[in-house]
């Protein structure tokens, strides 16, 4: 089967995606994407005219949205918001065990690297978690939050699970992220009411 072009961008993105995640937008060299995505050296300006900051945004956005779809997918088939945020924990816990404690979040390193900044970069990086906490807070205002205390809520679950992330990553032992989604899944669930 022939391999379209399609393909080659596709790869370059998925690689340039995985890479940025483990080793953030600065440490990540063009010549390395390429390489590791065996793509033809012509193709990456091809596909990405507007060179790395370019292929880093929609990089971000790939890595951020599917990892908003997996998370959605745990909080959909949970019972309650603490079954949510539980469900959460473990899905950050085990891609985190899976790649050997190498892969933190989809976003995180990038998102760090551009604090402050402005361009396209810091704006996807934005976007992403701006969706993430959306899912997260309409989530749980169908499990009972009140609709000015949701947002909070959402914030105080994914900067818990980010931040315990980080520490697990630092460790290499996901225990941190089972006991503080434990414990804000607990206050998560008092107030909303419900202990599923």
């Amino acid at each position: 089967m022939t391999k379209t072009r399609g393909d080659t961008r596709a790869r370059i993105l998925r690689t340039a995606a995985d890479l940025f995640q483990r080793q953030g937008y600065g440490a990540t060299g063009l010549n390395q994407v390429l390489a590791e995505s065996g793509a033809p050296k012509g193709s990456l300006y091809f596909h990405f005219p507007q060179g790395k900051e370019q292929l880093a945004a929609e990089a971000v956005a790939l890595a951020g949205g599917e990892m908003g779809a997996r998370m959605a997918s745990v909080m959909a088939s949970a019972g309650g918001a603490e079954a949510a945020v539980h469900g959460v924990g473990e899905l950050l816990a085990q891609g985190l065990r899976e790649s050997g404690f190498r892969d933190g979040c989809p976003v995180a390193t990038v998102a760090l690297e551009q604090a402050g900044g402005e361009g396209p970069i810091s704006d996807v990086c934005q976007v992403t978690y701006d969706a993430w906490l959306s899912g997260l807070t309409e989530a749980l205002r169908g499990w009972g939050a009140a609709d000015e205390e949701a947002p909070e809520l959402a914030e105080l679950v994914m900067s818990s699970l980010q931040g315990a992330l980080l520490l697990a990553q630092v460790r290499r032992d996901t225990t941190v992220i089972t006991s503080v989604a434990r414990r804000v899944g607990s206050v998560v669930a008092r107030s909303t009411g419900r202990n599923a």
